[in-house]
């Protein structure tokens, strides 16, 4: 997640902790220790103050709040109004009042308040997008950085994505652009100089799928594309757009894309994907920039990753089963642990933890991210089923990181072990664990 405030294991006190990367894939954790529930939002700056927004799956889609002022710690302020089934709920402050915009029954309905915390009530009528009375999905929220207009995104009827300009009192105005090149969805815009960047997904249901860019000269310029954001076989990092956020630091701005990625109910294994962008004005690409563990820091826009602390090589663990070490030209040591099966198993001895949350990365391939799964056990703890269920990335990646808790000693026992079908199997690299920021 943001970094998750942690995944406690091992008889680890569950409560309140600080985190320290945006991991993602892996389940994120608010300020007080339940899981971030805000799905298809976005985040919105006010003063110094993050707040993001988004429907909780598991309150009947309601408009659920939170607030940050480093992106990485998200102090929960539960529901912003008493609408239920509101889909990808977006913020604008088109005039002295703050408002909520979302879909309901495929129509917009604006919420609106006098404070940025709560007090939400509806404004109106649900209404069609205009021009042509079209109903939509799919909400998408811009603000132009030059003169302040907010547009509503929509993925419309028709294949339609509209953008249309939120009027002054709230209201949803005329239509100033669209694309009506294929069968789109999930609309998110951002500038960058004078250049107009938009990323839409494919309607390929809740499954991901490799989202596309498209850039104009101007709010109403003719826009160009589609063109890819991603490798296409990663179907954008397995996540969906929902909002593009751009930092503008005192050293750098660092624009970054907010992704989904839903098990097509918004149950525990929806997570969230949000990465860096390089940005090309001159050539007109966005590429999203993968990082296992990342963050931004917001006063100067600067992007880091973590340092390892130590690493554990798999050649050099317990072996048992059919596994063996063999070569390996991708591996930092040229070798690593093939043919990990369900009867297999790679044990790590004497692995040094610090008592509190800290986070290691388990690197390895499978087979078939279908066919099967890792698992492991911490000093002879299962933590927890699967790795799948502490990281969305699981077998997509090459480095899962995960967060555990391991005794404040070298004592600690790690064993890396699989499941599944008769032909699934793992290669395995190795284990690193990093410095704590």
């Amino acid at each position: 997640m943001l970094v998750s405030s942690a995944l406690l294991w091992l008889g680890a006190a569950a409560g309140s902790l600080a985190a320290s990367w945006i991991v993602p894939g892996t389940v994120w954790k608010d300020t007080s220790g339940n899981t971030i529930d805000a799905h298809g939002g976005m985040v919105y700056l006010r003063g110094t103050t993050y707040y993001w927004i988004g429907q909780s799956a598991s309150n009947a889609e309601t408009p659920y709040m939170y607030k940050s002022t480093d992106l990485l710690n998200w102090t929960p302020l539960g529901a912003q109004a008493s609408i239920q089934y509101m889909w990808r709920p977006k913020i604008a402050k088109p005039n002295g009042s703050f408002w909520i915009y979302g879909q309901v029954n495929r129509l917009v309905q604006p919420l609106v308040s006098t404070q940025m915390e709560g007090g939400y009530a509806t404004k109106g009528a649900a209404v069609n997008v205009p021009p042509n009375s079209l109903t939509y999905s799919d909400t998408g929220m811009f603000q132009d950085p030059g003169d302040g207009a907010w547009y509503l995104l929509t993925s419309a009827d028709h294949n339609t994505i509209q953008v249309n300009l939120i009027g002054s009192d709230g209201t949803l105005g005329a239509r100033k652009n669209y694309i009506t090149s294929g069968a789109y969805e999930a609309p998110g815009m951002f500038k960058v100089g004078t250049t107009y960047f938009i990323i839409v997904s494919a309607k390929t249901g809740w499954r991901s799928n490799p989202n596309k860019m498209f850039w104009a000269d101007g709010i109403s310029g003719s826009f160009n594309g589609p063109y890819d954001i991603a490798p296409e076989a990663e179907n954008t990092y397995n996540s969906q757009n929902t909002f593009e956020l751009t930092i503008t630091g005192s050293q750098a701005t660092t624009y970054i894309y907010m992704g989904d990625s839903w098990d097509s109910t918004g149950g525990p294994s929806s997570t969230y994907i949000w990465l860096p962008m390089a940005v090309s004005t001159s050539a007109h690409t966005v590429t999203l920039q993968y990082h296992a563990m990342w963050k931004v820091d917001t006063t100067t826009g600067v992007v880091s990753v973590p340092s390892s602390k130590k690493r554990y090589e798999a050649e050099d663990a317990v072996i048992t089963g059919r596994a063996a070490v063999t070569e390996c030209n991708d591996c930092i040591s040229k070798r690593s642990v093939h043919q990990i099966d369900s009867g297999s198993q790679v044990t790590f001895n004497n692995i040094t933890g610090t008592g509190e949350p800290q986070w290691i990365s388990l690197h390895y391939t499978v087979s078939n991210v279908t066919a099967g799964e890792a698992h492991i056990f911490v000093n002879d703890q299962l933590v927890p089923t699967n790795i799948s269920d502490m990281n969305s990335r699981a077998g997509c990646h090459k480095t899962v990181p995960v967060e555990l808790v391991l005794k404040a000693d070298d004592s600690n026992t790690i064993k890396f072990g699989a499941v599944g079908s008769e032909d699934f199997e793992i290669h395995f690299d190795g284990i690193e664990i990093f410095e704590d920021a």
